[in-house]
């Protein structure tokens, strides 16, 4: 399992409603995940094991290298 935890760089809170997926080399055709959108928490949840990959929030790379557990990415 492998959260996204989204926060605004100029405020620090959560940000809901974002469409996060995860870039991940031999996971899928096309190698991303089915999007998520953020909670009220600003976290969206995927049921893949750890692997190195890309963090996408609205379809722009946020971060890249080995992703797993809680991610914070800042926006």
């Amino acid at each position: 399992m492998i959260t996204v935890k989204v926060v605004s760089k100029s405020s620090g809170d959560s940000v809901k409603d974002k469409k996060v997926a995860l870039g991940i080399s031999g996971l899928l055709a096309g190698g991303v995940t089915p999007a998520e959108w953020t909670d009220s928490n600003g976290e969206a949840h995927f049921d893949v094991k750890p692997n190195h990959g890309k963090v996408f929030v609205d379809g722009l790379a946020r971060r890249e290298g080995y992703l797993s557990g809680r991610i914070v990415v800042y926006i």
